[in-house]
């Protein structure tokens, strides 16, 4: 695969709409092209204690983003007629879908490929585990912010160009 958007969400609490940042990076010819990242202000809007231990993220971070249909304005010029690569893309497409709902808008069926099955497939056994990290590792990127949304995205983009 030469040319796709790698995505990454982050969520506030247990529900895969509340998601409070994101982050693209745009993939043309095996290069990126672009990338995007930006805060959102969730929905519903709390914070629960497991994300903001994952992430670092809080109430005082998003209280004056933007929602998301505003940032989505931003993204999809971006990612239009590119198929989305997503490390567990269930996740990320569940997100997607989710938020979507809530806003009430026309999900426009995003073709979504997934590095955490293509990594099984092709690594198997050869990595401990087919955690983002390990895979970005073994890949050649060096994750080094983990679970901030657009390095997770760069991560995700550079184990798409070696494995999908």
């Amino acid at each position: 695969m030469r040319d796709f958007a790698a995505i990454d969400f982050e969520t506030a609490n247990e529900y895969r709409c509340s998601v409070c940042s994101v982050g693209v990076v745009v993939v043309r010819d095996g290069e990126i092209a672009d990338s995007y990242y930006s805060l959102i202000r969730p929905e519903p809007e709390y914070y629960q204690w497991f994300c903001k231990k994952v992430h670092g993220l809080c109430e005082d971070d998003t209280y004056d983003a933007p929602v998301f249909p505003e940032v989505w304005k931003n993204i999809a010029p971006l990612i239009e007629g590119l198929p989305l690569v997503a490390h567990n893309s269930r996740f990320d497409e569940g997100c997607l879908k989710e938020v979507f709902k809530v806003y009430r808008m026309d999900y426009p069926d995003y073709e979504f490929y997934d590095t955490l099955s293509a990594s099984r497939k092709k690594l198997g056994r050869v990595l401990p585990d087919h955690k983002l990290d390990t895979v970005a590792a073994y890949c050649g990127y060096d994750l080094r912010n983990h679970h901030h949304a657009l390095a997770d995205a760069e991560a995700c983009a550079a184990i798409a160009v070696k494995l999908l």
